[in-house]
């Protein structure tokens, strides 16, 4: 039987950060991952492949719509399908490789098989067990489903089917309009395929700022994609390689289907703790299944803890590192935190979409007393020139501190541009701070600026 102070289940963002961490701080660390290669979801059928896809079709569609604008004359490529998944699986190698160096590089043993925990103190690993003094549980989460909807990855795809189709459908319905549902469903568009996304909700991309949502609504319409909004449902039937997605909409009750080649389930994720013994083990759920963990990520069984999408707090992959860094804080005696209201989320759609901090429609209720500062991306020279003018940043700010709030961010690599307001927020700064600070030109960073000046007196392109 081997010891360790820390024995960590689950390679993804979580499992993986923390386990480095805790090597570097000097605990000795082990991972249990049952694939055959590590990141998780994450890395193997999540993050990095879709933007891989995304990365690739954004190449085509600048190809057919903007190159001959630029003087790039020629004809537009053809898609080569095969290789733009060889390219795909290649990224993926390329990470997953690299995590597995870290480990040999951290001296962190990877116990490779599927782990449970038959009492605290213990892992088992097949047929192996092994002890540690902490436990730390990062299994993340698998796709949810929905009654009446059965995936069988062919013509019923989750995410990961649908990274790794055999051929570009013709047509492609997707239900839910959240993150992955869009940046799949734009994937597919680009490529020619006719995809129409039937959301439960009014609007897409539920928790969003509404006045981003409407927009980049209006914008994937623009590039193709079909909305039916208010639509629960009912069922997919699955007959001589078509799929009909039966639903009913919400407003009068009347049904209505849709035949596609393929349909794509994007609603939602759910915790995956299955066969891990945590029953037995005296670790307690809460009602939606995720782990019940205190402020310190412990688990009411001494010893285990949990992190990252198994918990509670949005399903992110740099969630999951935060908490991995700062449990392995904890776990050698240090002190370990998580800022919850500093988190940015990113679709990864054309233009991008990023967020940090409270939305409107939050403040609102709230009662909270605020300002807005707002600028365009058609004021900014750099975004027109890669014809991604389209889309604006928002910054909400205290209307007596003006201490920033939040920001919401559609037009290119919001993705990046969103940072600089989350340092800012972390130390405490006000949309005057960001005002005065000199960004280089031309850039879009400037759009953070001007929407930072629009929150005082006013912006200077507007």
């Amino acid at each position: 039987m081997s010891s360790f102070d820390v024995i960590i289940i689950g390679g993804g963002p979580g499992g993986y950060v923390c386990a480095i961490r805790c090597a570097q701080l000097g605990l000795k660390t082990a991972l249990v991952e049952g694939r055959e290669t590590l990141g998780g979801t994450c890395l193997n059928v999540g993050c990095m492949p879709s933007k891989a896809l995304l990365h690739a079709t954004h190449c085509l569609h600048d190809a057919e719509h903007n190159f001959a604008t630029m003087g790039l004359k020629g004809k537009s490529p053809s898609v080569d399908w095969k290789q733009m998944q060889a390219y795909k699986d290649d990224v993926v190698a390329t990470n997953t490789k690299g995590i597995e160096f870290l480990f040999k590089k951290n001296k962190i043993t990877w116990l490779k098989g599927w782990g449970s925990i038959p009492a605290p103190g213990t892992v088992k690993v097949g047929e192996e067990t092994h002890e540690a003094k902490h436990i730390v549980i990062a299994t993340g989460s698998e796709p949810s489903s929905l009654p009446g909807v059965s995936v069988d990855e062919k013509t019923v795809l989750t995410s990961t089917g649908a990274l790794a189709l055999g051929k570009i459908p013709k047509s492609m319905v997707v239900i839910g309009a959240g993150v992955i549902g869009l940046e799949l469903g734009s994937v597919y568009a680009r490529l020619g395929c006719e995809v129409t996304v039937v959301e439960y909700l009014d609007a897409i991309t539920p928790g969003m700022d509404a006045e981003v949502a409407k927009s980049l609504q209006r914008i994937l319409t623009k590039q193709g994609l079909r909305f039916i909004l208010g639509a629960a449902v009912q069922g997919v039937e699955v007959a001589k390689g078509n799929a009909t997605t039966r639903y009913k909409l919400r407003k009068d009750e009347s049904e209505a289907s849709l035949t596609s080649d393929v349909v794509l389930v994007a609603t939602g994720r759910k915790p995956y703790t299955e066969n891990l013994g945590l029953k037995e083990a005296g670790v307690e759920l809460l009602p939606r299944g995720q782990i019940k963990t205190d402020a310190h990520f412990a688990t009411s069984a001494p010893g285990i803890y949990a992190i990252g999408d198994a918990i509670v707090g949005p399903m992110l992959a740099h969630k999951a590192e935060d908490e991995g860094m700062a449990l392995a804080e904890i776990l050698a005696g240090r002190a370990g935190h998580v800022n919850y209201d500093v988190i940015p989320g990113v679709i990864y759609t054309t233009p991008e979409v990023a967020s940090v901090g409270k939305t409107e429609e939050l403040l609102k209720q709230e009662g909270r007393a605020y300002k807005v500062g707002k600028f365009s991306f058609m004021g900014n020279g750099r975004a027109k020139a890669m014809f991604q003018g389209e889309g604006f940043v928002k910054i909400l700010a205290d209307a007596t501190t003006d201490r920033i709030l939040g920001a919401h961010i559609i037009g290119p690599s919001a993705g990046d541009l969103i940072h600089e307001i989350c340092v800012a927020m972390e130390f405490g700064a006000s949309a005057e701070d960001l005002a005065l600070t000199c960004h280089a030109h031309p850039t879009c960073s400037e759009a953070v600026r001007e929407a930072a000046l629009a929150c005082g007196d006013g912006a200077i392109h507007a």
